[in-house]
């Protein structure tokens, strides 16, 4: 709740009340407590120079009522405030654990996807190794191939030397 339940100016009059949905309520409620107590009359006052002056007191417990009903007032507002709030939280933190949920499934689905990835690529990796090890077989079997045959080669040269030579005598 980062905003107060209240908010007075700094230097407020009785005449001039900020207008808000409190202040409309209590004014309400004075003006419905004033209808029904009846209309508040002073007494006929004696203003003779040396007689006593009489004033309609208020009653301290009006003063009191009134506050306590401001302060009742302002109780309820910040009950609502509060339930708004929770409800509010409430309601963030289900979205807030769906997405998680399903950030998880996600990273499940993900992790699925690496792992036959790893495995493709495992298998492409020992595929691999054996078309190297069939390679240097082959290249073996061609190197002993041309040895041979650079073999058999100097042995027919070696038997056909002695007939092309010419006879010198």
């Amino acid at each position: 709740m980062s905003e107060p339940a209240r908010a007075f100016p700094a230097y407020e009059d009785d005449n001039q009340a900020a207008p808000t949905p409190l202040r409309d309520w209590l004014s309400a409620l004075q003006r419905y407590e004033a209808d029904a107590n009846g209309p508040l009359q002073a007494p006929a006052a004696d203003n003779s120079p040396g007689g006593p002056r009489l004033t309609s007191p208020t009653p301290p417990e009006q003063a009191e009522d009134a506050d306590i009903s401001e302060l009742m007032a302002e109780n309820l507002m910040l009950k609502a405030k509060l339930q708004v709030e929770h409800d509010r939280q409430d309601a963030l933190q289900s979205a807030l654990a769906a997405q998680i949920r399903e950030l998880r499934e996600h990273i499940a689905q993900e992790m699925a996807s690496l792992e036959e990835l790893r495995a493709e690529q495992e298998a492409v990796q020992a595929e691999y190794a054996a078309f190297r090890a069939e390679r240097d077989a082959l290249t073996a079997e061609r190197d002993g191939f041309r040895e041979d045959r650079d073999l058999w080669r100097a042995r027919a040269e070696a038997l056909a030397k002695p007939l092309f030579q010419s006879v010198k005598a």
